[in-house]
C-alpha cells in the first residue's frame, strides 16, 4: 500500500518545509521504497535551484525513519538521529519539479541502533547513495 499525504505524517515527525517524503511503500520487513518531489519551497533547496547534498542524506535518514515507523504501526512517528553517515556519494543535485526515487534497506540492529543503506535515483540514474547508522526512540 502507498501512504501519501498526511498517511506520511504518521510515520515521520518532520513538517513542511522540511518534510523529505511525499510517498512511502514497505516492501518487506527490511526495505522500503518512497518518493520526494523537489519543490522550490524545501529547505534544502540551494540558490542554484538544485537541493544540496546534505537535503539527500536527510531524504534519505527521513525515508528510513518512515520504514521504522511502519514497522511498529504507531500512530506516534519515532523520534530518531543520524549516528554516522559512511560511503556516502553524491552523483549529481536534484532540481526542482524532478522526483527522487529511494530504496532504503535495514541491515543490522542492535538496541535503539540501526545500520541502513539508501539510494536515491532519478528514473534510471542514480543520484546518491549512503550508509547510515541511525539512533531510534
Amino acid at each position: 500500500m502507498i501512504l501519501k499525504g498526511d498517511d506520511i505524517k504518521r510515520l515521520i515527525p518532520q513538517r513542511d518545509p522540511f518534510m523529505m517524503v511525499d510517498e512511502f511503500e514497505q516492501q518487506d520487513e527490511n526495505t522500503a521504497k518512497t518518493v520526494l518531489t523537489v519543490s522550490r519551497g524545501n529547505y534544502f533547496m540551494l540558490p542554484d535551484g538544485m537541493i544540496s547534498p546534505t537535503g539527500l542524506i536527510e531524504h534519505i535518514a527521513q525515508s528510513c525513519s518512515a520504514l521504522a515507523a511502519s514497522k511498529v504501526n504507531g500512530d506516534t512517528a519515532p523520534i530518531g538521529m543520524i549516528v554516522e553517515v559512511k560511503n556516502f556519494c553524491c552523483h549529481r543535485r536534484p532540481q526542482v519539479n524532478e522526483q527522487i526515487h529511494t530504496v532504503v534497506t535495514f541491515g543490522f540492529s542492535f538496541g535503539n541502533m540501526t545500520l541502513a543503506h539508501g539510494v536515491s535515483a532519478i528514473g534510471e540514474e542514480t543520484v546518491a547513495e549512503v550508509d547510515l547508522k541511525i539512533y531510534m526512540q
